[in-house]
């Protein structure tokens, strides 16, 4: 497997089918899923290492975003990735961007609405992935489902000639899904983090016994999560398609 650093160099190195898995680098299981979706589909597979500024609001969050690049390469590799590419910030972003990309309505509630500048960063990004590498298809999770849909959206808006396949999420023992930043919860907050899936998993035991309701779904996964001690910012139902 080859670590390189700039665009021309991942295109003279693909050949057929390229995969693209784009991260933040700190691998877990659910990346790797990923990357064994990639390589049943792929080629060639590219696992992108980027911690991308643009969609941090935080400067603190950016600083603590946790980074291991060697144990990124060992992981991606272990997987069936072919090439990690894994560029400079200066590389990337050689100045301020003049440009950037706005998703409109879909990126405009629930993560969008509390994290302003979130997606915009994230589409921007994405963007420069799938042109420079240019691939056939590209692997994101369904945890964040929202994001799923901000790119699904800007692809088909602005033609890019990728596939967007959404890969199921994968989840730790507690039901908790996986995350580069699980790490850096508190022991004592992790039942808590848990009560997210386990009132979620309620409502769709609901609606798979026949409840419609939209304030039913979203009030009994909102009391469930209340009851383990957590204050959700939101609770809403959303179609995948389009997040709204």
């Amino acid at each position: 497997m080859n670590v390189v650093g700039s665009f021309e160099t991942v295109r003279q190195q693909t050949k057929g089918a390229v995969g693209l898995v784009p991260t933040m680098g700190f691998l877990h299981e659910g990346h790797l899923s990923l990357i064994e979706a990639a390589r049943r589909r792929s080629d060639t597979v590219v696992v992108s290492v980027f911690v991308n500024p643009l969609q941090f609001g935080d400067a603190a969050d950016l600083q603590a975003y946790p980074r291991d690049l060697d144990r990124d390469c060992h992981l991606a590799a272990s997987a069936g990735a072919d090439i990690v590419f894994a560029p400079d910030l200066e590389y990337m972003y050689p100045s301020t961007p003049q440009t950037t990309i706005t998703v409109g309505a879909v990126s405009s509630g629930m993560e969008g609405e509390h994290r302003p500048g979130h997606f915009e960063g994230v589409a921007t990004v994405v963007a420069k992935l799938l042109a420079g590498v240019q691939p056939e298809r590209a692997f994101f999770g369904r945890k964040d489902a929202q994001q799923l849909a901000v790119v699904r959206t800007m692809v088909r808006d602005l033609s890019f000639p990728s596939e967007i396949i959404g890969v199921p999420i994968v989840r730790e023992h507690d039901g908790l899904a996986l995350s580069s930043r699980n790490v850096r919860l508190p022991s004592q907050d992790r039942h808590r983090a848990a009560a997210l899936s386990k009132g979620l998993f309620i409502a769709a035991d609901r609606f798979e016994a026949g409840e419609r309701s939209a304030h039913a779904l979203t009030g009994v996964a909102r009391t469930s999560m209340e009851d383990d001690g957590l204050q959700p910012e939101y609770v809403t139902l959303a179609s995948a398609g389009d997040a709204r």
